[in-house]
């Protein structure tokens, strides 16, 4: 691999012009693309298989009208304060919000009339209206979306205070605040680091390059896919973190190889060689933990695990073949004021940094540097136990949106349940044991705990199918409205065995239910299939079964402290002003198992930058605390700035309106800086001194096996290309 990917370096350097125009021309296609999409994507989330999903699609085919697939979008109308929104005025007004609504498009299915259906609160001030589409929400156009909010608008005029929720109202667009924040503090992070405008502002171009590709992509297909509304938040994270990390290493390591005397072409071409077979590697395992994902068996997150993957590899593509073009337009001045000659390692080790001291207090001190880590990361990790997944519903967005507002006037003038209604669908063959199931089902859910309303049975034409509409007493996300799923099932159960016919509970709050226990149940067996995923990876790496083993307990803990801190802020409300938290509340279910693959990668790439500098230490022949005090010496810094860009990047997402991508970027900065800086920089180098020579022992049946990945670059070293000077003897080289 680093043989290939020098030849990449050396020519991407020569041609420089070519790959330029090359990457100039994708930017451009994706971007057309993008334009000429009219819909976008949507934030609801189906889960085939499950009891709700298959009462959906039972609506569908008994209930054809309804399209129970098909957008809504729940229209709450108040009237002006101390009057009555029965007065004649304004049922006036309503009546004209109604045909507004409903001229609105013509993909509007039916508006319902709350007069005539009797969505009137008991003080006569507020009613509601349900507006459903024949299409699905993702199908929905920009030009739907304003004609809509033109509606609601023009029923503000009237005096009446208008808000609408569902999936078929537009979520408001973000700004690029998130990315923005990123960037400001990337930039000075690189710009420290690399003591060099141009050197600081080759990661940051490539990965706006590489983000620009990744979100016109996902734009482009998100009406084809119906990609989830938090699929390009995702890619975006993470394209920015990884693009900036991987130029990062590859720019740092060009430094180095000037530094040793080779030339500019030459140097590209062994940065690439090297510090790019790392990041073809890191990026690698993290499109696997991503596309893993769909083993799981849940759409919505198999899609956002695919994105998130093609965003990974956009940006490691852009690495390995724009950064090596890009050196060529200014290779001394990205050299920078770096003049590290080997010759200079007794100035080095006069220098005494801060790294070295660091790494070798731990190697001296192991013990009493790994337990309090380890122990300070189980503390970390405890509010894990107490997590609780549920799905994010309109109660849970901003004040200042119109489904907040209109989710609140319901619970203000009805019951909390009408912001999640549940249906209960009954049907047989037979249309009379179908009659009878409906009966006696209404009649038993009307004595249950927490039901406010039971409407009658409604038929079907047949006759063979009915719905119950139950309103709780409970809000949505409430454990009570878990309860009385439960229970509704249980006499679904009961009735089934009695007389035969099938009962199934919907509705969003039931399918929000489902997806939450889907996702719990999936997230031990994703975290496991990970951890074997990376023991297995590591001993092609590492030649080693210690060090493998140890780098999938280190990320065990990592994982596991990440999701306690989000279970303290977000779900317990520790600290929830600081982070900007405003409704404390279960955890998004995506959210564990998106935050385990995308962990998982992250933290083998900072395993692997580490390690094979330690491992490339000791084969040249240093002892085993030697080569850890090496190879972290040459290592650290730039893993330190790596991982601040990352945990830059993404603590920026924190000020996001959406509860998941909030949520997620607090998970993944916590994740990046302890795995960072208490994982791989204490407690890796600690168990390795421990563990001396074990650590890097193999079985020879194992070792004869496995291919060699030359992840290090030893061909290269042990052969120099033309146009570079041999490199000077150094501690390593010396000890070969």
């Amino acid at each position: 691999m680093a043989t290939f990917l020098h030849w990449i370096g050396r020519t991407a350097f020569k041609r420089r012009w070519l790959v330029l125009l090359f990457w100039g021309i994708v930017v451009a296609a994706v971007g057309a693309a993008a334009a000429q999409t009219t819909s976008g994507s949507t934030s609801a989330i189906t889960l085939p298989g499950t009891e709700s999903q298959r009462a959906n699609d039972l609506l569908g085919d008994k209930f054809p009208a309804a399209n129970a697939s098909g957008a809504t979008a729940r229209v709450v109308m108040r009237a002006p304060h101390g009057e009555k929104i029965t007065s004649k005025g304004n049922q006036t007004s309503v009546a004209t919000t109604l045909k507004n609504l409903a001229a609105s498009s013509s993909r509007v299915s039916t508006v319902s009339d709350p007069f005539t259906s009797g969505t009137i609160s008991k003080d006569g001030a507020t009613a509601y209206t349900t507006v459903t589409y024949r299409i699905t929400a993702a199908e929905l156009t920009d030009r739907d979306h304003e004609r809509f909010d033109g509606a609601l608008s023009e029923g503000r005029k009237t005096g009446l205070t208008v808000e609408a929720s569902g999936n078929a109202v537009a979520t408001e667009e973000e700004g690029a605040s998130a990315e923005a924040i990123g960037f400001a503090l990337a930039a000075v992070i690189l710009l420290t680091t690399l003591g060099s405008l141009i050197a600081a502002g080759l990661p940051l171009l490539t990965a706006v390059v590489g983000v620009g590709i990744s979100l016109s992509a996902i734009t482009a297909l998100s009406s084809v896919f119906d990609l989830n509304s938090s699929t390009s938040a995702l890619a975006s994270m993470l394209g920015i973190a990884v693009g900036i990390d991987y130029a990062l290493f590859i720019v740092s390591r060009y430094r180095s190889e000037r530094a040793a005397g080779h030339d500019a072409r030459e140097a590209a071409g062994r940065a690439n060689g090297t510090a790019g077979s790392a990041v073809v590697f890191a990026g690698l395992t993290v499109m696997i933990a991503l596309v893993g994902l769909a083993v799981v068996n849940l759409p919505v997150l198999t899609a956002m695990g695919v994105t998130a993957a093609g965003a990974v590899a956009i940006a490691v593509l852009v690495a390995i073949t724009l950064i090596p073009a890009m050196l060529a337009f200014a290779p001394e001045r990205v050299r920078g004021r770096s003049r590290d000659r080997v010759e200079g390692g007794d100035s080095r080790e006069a220098k005494a940094q801060f790294g070295r001291r660091w790494v070798t207090a731990v190697v001296r001190r192991p013990v009493r540097v790994l337990v309090p880590a380890v122990a300070a990361l189980i503390v970390v990790a405890l509010p894990v136990t107490g997590l609780e997944l549920g799905l994010p519903d309109d109660g849970s967005k901003p004040p200042s949106t119109t489904q907040r507002k209109a989710y609140d006037m319901l619970a203000q003038s009805f019951e909390k349940g009408f912001n999640g209604p549940l249906t209960v669908v009954v049907t047989d063959q037979a249309a009379a044991t179908a009659q009878k199931a409906a009966a006696t089902m209404g009649s038993k859910i009307r004595e249950l705990d927490d039901v406010a309303v039971a409407t009658p049975a409604v038929f079907n034409t047949s006759g063979d199918t009915a719905i119950i509409t139950v309103i709780p007493d409970s809000a949505p996300s409430d454990d009570a409205t878990k309860d009385l799923v439960a229970n509704i099932r249980s006499l679904a159960t009961t009735t089934e065995r009695s007389t035969g016919a099938q009962s199934m509970v919907t509705g969003t709050a039931a399918l929000n239910i489902d997806v939450s226990d889907k996702f719990s149940a999936a997230l031990m067996p994703y975290l496991l299939v990970v951890v074997g995923l990376a023991f297995l990876v590591l001993i092609l790496v590492f030649r080693s079964l210690l060090v493998p083993l140890k780098a999938a307990l280190g990320f065990l803990l990592s994982v596991l402290a990440s999701l306690g801190a989000v279970v303290a802020v977000f779900q317990w409300g520790w600290l929830k002003d600081l982070f900007g938290v405003e409704q404390p509340g279960p955890i998004m279910s995506l959210m564990p198992i998106l935050t385990v693959g995308i962990v998982f990668g992250l933290a083998m790439d900072y395993q692997v930058f580490l390690v094979t500098r330690i491992r490339e230490a000791h084969v040249h022949g240093a002892d085993p605390r030697q080569a850890v005090v090496t190879g972290f010496e040459h290592s650290a810094k730039v893993i330190t700035a790596a991982a601040l860009i990352m945990i830059c990047v993404f603590a920026g997402f924190m000020s996001s309106t959406d509860s998941v991508i909030a949520a997620l970027g607090l998970g993944l900065a916590v994740a990046v800086a302890l795995d960072a800086f208490i994982v791989r920089m204490t407690i890796v180098p600690a168990v390795l001194a421990l563990l001396g020579r074990r650590a890097w022992s193999l079985p020879a049946w194992i070792d004869r096996v496995l291919p060699n990945v030359d992840i290090e670059g030893e061909r290269l070293a042990k052969s120099p290309a033309a146009g570079a000077r041999p490199e000077p003897a150094t501690e390593l080289t010396t000890r070969h």
